[in-house]
């Protein structure tokens, strides 16, 4: 990356309208996720994925109290300047099934808090600005800490480590 990289993110304010975009971002698509779960139901798995909601949107309202007094930009979801299609850590719908394990989802998880991670890092490094590249190392810093609670519970998580059911009852595509 140069000076001139419009991926750069150069100040405050819109580093924490990233941030706070990135959060509420994940936290959407994990209640996305609990209700299409509770649809087909797999309760287990919708009520992890309205954790993950919850503790997302703590995040989220933490890092609004950063932004408290500072006008933030509005950015269009093209100008975003993350390398990503969406949020960092909004997921891909690749590899989400309605029959899902809890081992499944934190797996999910894991790899959203660690793209998260990668963007607050890259910010951290990148950023011409030092008060970005502070805030950016602390948020990076917090995510590691996200990541390394995902992978404890993945070790503490008492479920088989099986291959999906089969589908008794498979949607109808039309062909």
């Amino acid at each position: 990356m140069s000076e001139n990289d419009p991926a750069l993110i150069h100040d405050i304010p819109d580093f924490l309208a990233h941030a706070i975009a990135l959060e509420f971002e994940s936290v959407e698509r994990y209640r996305e996720l609990a209700d299409s779960m509770d649809v087909h139901n797999n309760p287990k798995v919708a009520e992890l994925f309205r954790k993950l909601a919850h503790y997302g949107e703590l995040h989220a309202r933490e890092i609004e109290h950063h932004a408290v007094g500072i006008v933030l930009p509005e950015i269009s979801p093209w100008e975003f300047k993350w390398r990503t299609p969406e949020g960092p850590e909004s997921g891909t719908w690749e590899g989400v099934h309605y029959m899902m394990s809890q081992r499944q989802v934190l797996e999910y998880a894991l790899c959203n808090e660690q793209r998260g991670r990668d963007f607050y890092a890259g910010v951290a490094e990148f950023s011409p600005d030092e008060g970005v590249r502070e805030l950016a190392a602390e948020f990076a810093r917090e995510e590691t800490e996200h990541v390394n609670i995902l992978k404890t519970w993945l070790l503490n998580l008492v479920e088989p480590d099986s291959v999906r059911p089969e589908d008794l009852d498979p949607p109808n595509m039309p062909e």
